[in-house]
C-alpha cells in the first residue's frame, strides 16, 4: 500500500495529539512579531521527529524543517502560520486563553498543529517518498509588513519547486474543501488621512473650517471610487475604519483623522483606487477650505494561485473526499502573505470548512467568540499530505 494510501489510517492515530497541541497553543497565544515560546516548541517537536534540518529565527521568528524522502526529487513546501490576535477571548471552553487581551481568533493555533501532525507521519515514512518537504512554520501573518516576505528574503523557499498552504475557514461547513486556481485573496493597502481646517467655538460656526463636517464629505465621497470609478465587474472595496476628532461637544474640531483599507485584485485597478483615493481626499478637503495629507501603504500583494499546482490540489482532494465534498473557492476580499511565496514559487492556497453550529464553530475570524470544528485539522493535514505525495510522484527525477 502507497504512503498516500495509508495516509488517512496514519493521521487518524495521530488527532489526539493534534488536538493537544491545538489547545495547548490556543491557552498560549501569542501577538505577531511577538511569538517566542510557540517557535520554541515547534522546533522541539521537528528535533524529537528527527528532521533532517530545523532551522529557527528564519525572517524573525519563523522556523523551517526539512525532511528529505527515501530518493531524490523535487522539493515541495507546505505551509501554518502561528500568530495570534489582540482580542480577548470570550468563549467558555477549558482552552480558553490565558493570556488577556490576546486569542487565536483565526484558526492559526489549527493550521500549527495540523502540519506537525502530518510532520509527525512523514517522518516516520520518509523513506516511501522520493524528493523533499520543506515545513514552513510562519510568524507574524496577521500584521504588515507580515513574516513570509521576510521568510522568503531570508531562504525559506530557496530551491523549491512548488508551496500549498491551507487556511480552516469558520463560514465553510466542515468537511468541504475549497480549490481554484487565479485570484482568490485581495491586494491589501491601508490609507490614513489627516485633515486639517480651523477650530473654533461651537456656536459660532461661519468662523471656523469644520473638519468633522470635511471628514464626513471625505467618507461619502470615497465611495464613489467603486461605484463610479471602477467597472461594475471589477472588485474594488474602500472601507474607512475608524474616524477621530474633537474633544467637546461645544467646540469644533480644527482636526480630524480617518483610517481605512482598500482592498482590489487587478494591478491597474489597484493603482486607480490609490490614485483616486489621493485625489478625492484633498480635492474634497480644498473645495470646503481645509487641507488633506493622505498616507497610503501598499500592503500583502493578491493571492494568485497556479493553475498546475491548482489541479494537483484538486486531484488529490478529489480522490480523499469525492466531488461532493470538493468545490470551487470563489475570490474574496481578505488578505494573506502567503502571496509572498507564491510570488516566488507556484503553487496554491487552500480552504478547508472548519464551521458547525453544532460545536459553537460558527463565529466569523476576528470575532471573540471564534472556534473551529477541531475535526477540520484532519481534513487538512490528510489534503496538504495527498497534495505533497502527489506532487513529489508526478516530478520525480
Amino acid at each position: 500500500m502507497s504512503l498516500v494510501d495509508q495516509l488517512p489510517a496514519l493521521l487518524r492515530q495521530m488527532e489526539p495529539q493534534i488536538i493537544s497541541w491545538r489547545r495547548h497553543l490556543h491557552q498560549y497565544p501569542e501577538l505577531s512579531f511577538q511569538e517566542e515560546k510557540t517557535p520554541a516548541m515547534i522546533a522541539d517537536i521537528l528535533r524529537g521527529l528527527e528532521f533532517d534540518e530545523v532551522r529557527t529565527g528564519v525572517g524573525g521568528r519563523g522556523v523551517v524543517g526539512v525532511l528529505r524522502g527515501g530518493q531524490p526529487g523535487a522539493t515541495v513546501a507546505l505551509r501554518a502560520d502561528f500568530d495570534a490576535l489582540p482580542i480577548q477571548d470570550q468563549k467558555e471552553v477549558e482552552y480558553k486563553s490565558k493570556v488577556p487581551g490576546v486569542m487565536h481568533a483565526c484558526g492559526h493555533d489549527g493550521h500549527t498543529s495540523q502540519l506537525l501532525g502530518l510532520a509527525s507521519v512523514l517522518a516516520k515514512h520518509r523513506q516511501q517518498f522520493a524528493g523533499e518537504i520543506r515545513f514552513l512554520f510562519q510568524h507574524a501573518e496577521e500584521e504588515n509588513p507580515g513574516g513570509a516576505i521576510q521568510m522568503v528574503e531570508d531562504g525559506a523557499v530557496d530551491g523549491v519547486d512548488a508551496v500549498f498552504g491551507v487556511h480552516l475557514w469558520s463560514m465553510f461547513p466542515v468537511g468541504k474543501v475549497f480549490i481554484s486556481p487565479g485570484p482568490i485573496m485581495a491586494n491589501v493597502d491601508d490609507f490614513v488621512i489627516e485633515i486639517k481646517g480651523r477650530g473654533g467655538h461651537g456656536a459660532l460656526p461661519e468662523q471656523t473650517v469644520d473638519s468633522i463636517v470635511v471628514g464626513s464629505q471625505i467618507v461619502g465621497a470615497l465611495q464613489t471610487i467603486a461605484s463610479r470609478n471602477v467597472s461594475p465587474l471589477d472588485h474594488v472595496v474602500v472601507t474607512v475604519g475608524t474616524f477621530n476628532a474633537g474633544d467637546n461637544n461645544n467646540v469644533i474640531a480644527d482636526s480630524c483623522r480617518l483610517t481605512g483599507t482598500v482592498r482590489t485584485f487587478l494591478p491597474e485597478i489597484r493603482d486607480l483606487a490609490e490614485q483616486r483615493l489621493i485625489e478625492v481626499a484633498k480635492g474634497t478637503a480644498a473645495l470646503m477650505g481645509a487641507v488633506a495629507n493622505v498616507e497610503y501603504d501598499r500592503g500583502y500583494p493578491a493571492v494568485i494561485n497556479s493553475e498546475k499546482e491548482s489541479q494537483i490540489a484538486r486531484q488529490a482532494a478529489l480522490e480523499a473526499f469525492g466531488e461532493e465534498r470538493v468545490l470551487p473557492m470563489k475570490p474574496m476580499m481578505g488578505g494573506e502573505d502567503f502571496s509572498y511565496y507564491l510570488g516566488k514559487v507556484p503553487g496554491a492556497y487552500l480552504f478547508v470548512g472548519a464551521g458547525n453550529p453544532e460545536t459553537l464553530a460558527a463565529y466569523p475570524h476576528h470575532h471573540p467568540r471564534f472556534d473551529i470544528d477541531e475535526s477540520a485539522m484532519l481534513i487538512a493535514a490528510e489534503l496538504l499530505g495527498r497534495t505533497a505525495l502527489r506532487y513529489l510522484e508526478q516530478h520525480q527525477s
